[in-house]
């Protein structure tokens, strides 16, 4: 279950022009240790030195293997939970 390339799915959905650069999307879709993965990801080809003129075989390849790096080493956090959870967590307060 480490590697979400093996056990879970990456799913190429089209390539898009948005605002003068081109970019392949891709779905993400997984579980693991009961969480439910879910992403959209989108990968600028001119970042990869890839141009419009490649295979799109290759396009696609190079853009998902960038993609996936990128993804794995991302840290998110749950907007909000921050500021809710010091004060609601630690010593129980009786009043």
């Amino acid at each position: 279950m480490q590697d979400l390339a093996e056990n879970n799915l990456i799913r190429f959905t089209n390539i898009a022009r948005k605002k003068g650069a081109i970019f392949a999307n891709f779905k993400v879709k997984g579980l693991r240790n009961g969480v439910v993965l879910s992403a959209s990801v989108s990968v600028d080809i001119t970042a990869l030195e890839l141009n419009p003129g490649d295979s799109l075989e290759k396009i696609i390849e190079e853009c998902a293997r960038h993609g996936l790096k990128e993804f794995k080493k991302a840290e998110f956090q749950f907007e909000g939970v921050s500021a809710v959870a010091s004060d609601y967590l630690g010593v129980a307060q009786l009043g």
